[in-house]
C-alpha cells in the first residue's frame, strides 16, 4: 500500500543518503557494465552459439566440457595430411608441413588463451554477479521493505495525530 501511494504521489517517501544513493547507482551500473562483458568475452571467446549453449549446460550439470578441436587445430591437421598425400619431398608438400605445424602451434596456443581467459578473467566476473551482487540486491530489498515500512508507520501516526487534534478541537 505505502509502495503504491509513494509511486501515485499520494504518500511521503523517506529519502535515503544521497551518498548511498551514489554508491546504489555505481553498483547497478558496475553489474550492467559486468554482464555485458561477461556476455561479449563468451561471444569472442566461443563465437559458435549452440557450442556456448553446450558449454553453459556442462557447467550447470556440473560435468567437464569436452575440449574441442580448435578451427587452428583443424586446419593444420588437414594440412599434414594434405602434405602427406602429395608426398614430404615435394616442395608443396614441405610448404603445407611447415605452414600446417605452424597452424597446430597457433591452435595451441588459441586454446591455452582460451582456457586462460576463462579462468582468469570470466570466472571473477561471474563470481560478482553470482555472490556479491545477489547479496547486494538481497540487501537492497530488506532496505526497500524496512524503508516502506518506516513510511507506512509515519503515515499512520501523521493520521493518528491528525485525528487527536481534530477531537481535540471537537470538545
Amino acid at each position: 500500500l505505502q509502495f503504491t501511494e509513494e509511486k501515485l504521489g499520494q504518500a511521503e517517501k523517506t529519502e535515503l543518503d544521497a551518498h548511498f544513493e551514489s554508491l546504489l547507482a555505481r553498483a547497478d551500473c558496475t553489474k550492467n557494465w559486468t554482464e555485458k562483458i561477461l556476455r561479449q568475452t563468451e561471444v569472442l571467446l566461443q563465437p559458435n552459439p549452440s557450442a556456448r549453449v553446450e558449454e553453459f549446460l556442462y557447467e550447470k550439470l556440473d560435468r567437464k566440457v569436452p575440449s574441442r578441436v580448435t578451427n587452428g587445430e583443424l586446419l593444420a591437421q588437414y594440412m599434414t595430411e594434405a602434405a602427406n598425400d602429395f608426398g614430404p619431398g615435394t616442395p608443396y608438400g614441405k610448404t603445407l608441413i611447415k605452414v600446417g605445424e605452424t597452424q597446430r602451434r597457433l591452435g595451441a596456443a588459441e586454446r591455452d588463451f582460451i582456457h586462460s581467459a576463462s579462468i582468469n578473467f570470466l570466472t571473477p566476473l561471474r563470481n560478482f554477479l553470482e555472490g556479491d551482487w545477489r547479496t547486494i540486491s538481497k540487501e537492497r530489498r530488506i532496505l526497500q521493505n524496512r524503508r516502506l515500512d518506516l513510511d507506512a508507520c509515519k503515515a499512520r501516526l501523521k493520521k493518528a495525530k491528525a485525528a487527536e487534534a481534530k477531537a481535540a478541537v471537537t470538545f
